[in-house]
């Protein structure tokens, strides 16, 4: 089959089409056709070994110290049909749509791949395809409205509080908007100037270009500060909340988690970050929220398997909108 290796860590240009062996499904797994996968800022992070020096370095003994060894093919959610299932698998059939994550081993930049009908929080998450959606769309919907539905939850977001979301309108991001607008809050999204037609059309009352304005310095406060990014300064975003407020980091520094750690400790702000949790049952409520009419994943732009590094680079210039899609045409 058709799969994009990374053939080494470094810039997009390290990602090769080439052909690998066809998985076969286990007893408790379900091979899926691929029809459509995404470029997620996780995936240029995987690809290029850029983490935190905290982790970078645990994670190049895993996956290879000048290559990756393990993880050679990344990718970590898909939309696509079962082709196969194991012999104890009860809750997929053959030719059944479905989307998800994959976990930990990725995997999604391919003709197939397999995944365990129940995952656990490290393996991903399955459930059928909401009908609503094509298999472009639904690719885009798994992976951040799991992390933006586990970091709301983790804020306990209230109806009529207002929260600020910093990274609004990327993949996690334009989840996070319409989750929180779900929950009943007050949303103001932060990203660049070309995104704010966006943000008010996915439901935040109000959008903050962070090329022109510093939200911290026009005395609005918040119930819940959402850094989605991890790059806005944390003096800023604690000096936006209101006494008792919530901050909560999808993608901390090691300083941000010791600075976190002591200012909960001692005032009466919380700084919440910690790694999201991917569950079927969670998944599965996205999907009703989408047929629903409630969420909606944006995308952004399309590619075909073998432009993954074009859609590497266009991810990698902060200007995407929502999500990008790589449609993966899968042989027989």
């Amino acid at each position: 089959m058709k799969a994009i290796v990374c053939t080494r860590y470094g810039p997009p240009d390290v990602l090769r089409l080439g052909e690998v062996e066809k998985p076969v499904p286990g007893a408790n797994e379900v091979l899926i056709r691929i029809h459509a996968t995404t470029v997620t800022a996780g995936d240029c992070e995987m690809r290029a070994l850029k983490f935190p020096l905290w982790l970078s370095i645990p994670m190049r003994f895993y996956n290879g110290l000048v290559r990756p060894s393990r993880i050679k093919i990344i990718g970590q959610e898909l939309a696509g049909e079962v082709a196969a299932v194991g012999k104890n698998v009860t809750a997929f059939r053959p030719g059944a749509a479905v989307f998800g994550t994959t976990g930990f081993n990725m995997g999604a930049y391919a003709e197939y791949i397999t995944l365990p009908e129940k995952g656990g929080e490290m393996d991903g998450a399955l459930a059928h395809k909401p009908v609503s959606l094509t298999y472009a769309e639904a690719a885009a919907a798994p992976l951040g409205g799991l992390e933006a539905l586990h970091f709301l939850r983790l804020a306990d977001l209230h109806n009529g509080e207002k929260i600020l979301i910093i990274g609004a309108g990327g993949s996690i991001g334009t989840m996070a908007v319409q989750l929180a607008r779900y929950f009943g809050a007050v949303v103001t999204g932060v990203d660049r100037g070309e995104k704010m037609d966006l943000l008010g059309a996915i439901g935040a009352e109000r959008a903050i270009d962070f090329t022109l304005e510093d939200f911290s310095r026009e005395g609005e406060q918040y119930d819940v500060v959402f850094d989605v990014v991890g790059k806005a300064s944390f003096a800023r975003c604690m000096r936006s909340l209101k006494p008792g407020g919530r901050y909560v980091l999808a993608n901390p520094s090691l300083a941000d988690m010791l600075r976190g750690a002591w200012a909960s400790r001692t005032g009466d702000k919380k700084v919440i970050f910690g790694a999201a949790k991917q569950r079927a049952e969670d998944l599965v409520l996205i999907k009703e929220l989408i047929e629903g009419g409630k969420l909606k994943p944006v995308v952004d732009r399309s590619y075909l398997l073998e432009q993954a590094v074009e859609a590497h680079r266009y991810v990698e210039s902060g200007n995407k909108k929502g999500n990008v899609v790589i449609a993966v045409a899968a042989s027989g």
